[in-house]
């Protein structure tokens, strides 16, 4: 049986990095790409529910260009959209890197979470560098993960998200399992004047550094190996929980 792959991203649907993603799966199976008209990166796991959904076809290929959010393009793409439901979806290749808190942001991260969701083995695929960049090794550790997946599964409620460094393969080190790391973010925001007179705002916190945490994605792509880390849907704090039950509110 011919495996069905849907790909998405939040960087567009005319990204090089769909496109060489996309590529790379035509090598394993059938390939479906529904993914935003425009950039959404940021976005996080939202759907667009104040005004309607158009899905239009590019080329002779299954294409479609959604003028949403990544999470949008997803839930179409599974409940209607597409004449096949794939069996599982890869979601970038992101420019930029999707480390520590970043997922809890990230447009791309959120594709794979609308996935899993859905019932559906998912990945988010994300190179850890904005120019220059080297998709060769993210290429491959895609297509090898997909292949895997296949054939072992993943458990229910579990994404995998993978940052590569931007460097060639040959000066990759390999690659780790790893848990999230902790970044320290800078409250930047610019305020400005229009022309009316009127107030108008910038958010652009920036990234001050990075706590120190063992076996973080944040250590592994700094010390140049692949990180792929599991992510769980469910929040629930259980340790909290259990300590919860003594409360009296």
């Amino acid at each position: 049986m011919t495996i069905h792959i849907l790909v998405t991203n939040d960087d567009g649907v005319y990204s090089n990095g769909l496109r060489m993603l996309a590529r790379e799966m035509k090598k394993i199976g059938k390939v479906s790409v529904v993914a935003p008209v425009s950039e959404k990166s940021a976005t996080s796991h939202s759907l667009t529910l104040h005004r309607p959904l158009r899905a239009t076809r590019i080329g002779r290929n299954e294409t479609y260009a959604v003028n949403g959010t990544p999470t949008d393009c997803v839930n179409l793409a599974l409940n209607g959209l597409l004449k096949e439901r794939p069996q599982i979806v890869v979601s970038g290749i992101n420019v930029g890197a999707n480390l520590a808190d970043d997922v809890t942001y990230s447009g791309t991260v959120a594709a794979a979470m609308e996935a899993t969701l859905q019932g559906l083995p998912a990945i988010a695929v994300s190179i850890a560098g904005r120019t220059r960049l080297c998709y060769g090794p993210a290429q491959d550790i895609a297509a090898r993960l997909v292949r895997r997946i296949i054939r072992n599964k993943l458990p229910q409620n579990i994404l995998l998200n993978v940052n590569i460094p931007n460097r060639p393969a040959k000066l990759m080190h390999g690659y780790r399992f790893t848990r999230l790391g902790k970044r320290q973010y800078g409250d930047s925001i610019v305020e400005k004047v229009d022309p009316r007179g009127e107030k108008y705002y910038w958010i652009g916190g920036d990234i001050l550094g990075e706590k120190p945490v063992v076996n973080s994605d944040i250590e592994a792509v700094s010390e140049g190996y692949i990180s792929i880390t599991p992510l769980h849907l469910d929040l629930t704090a259980y340790s909290f929980l259990r300590k919860m039950s003594a409360w009296k509110v």
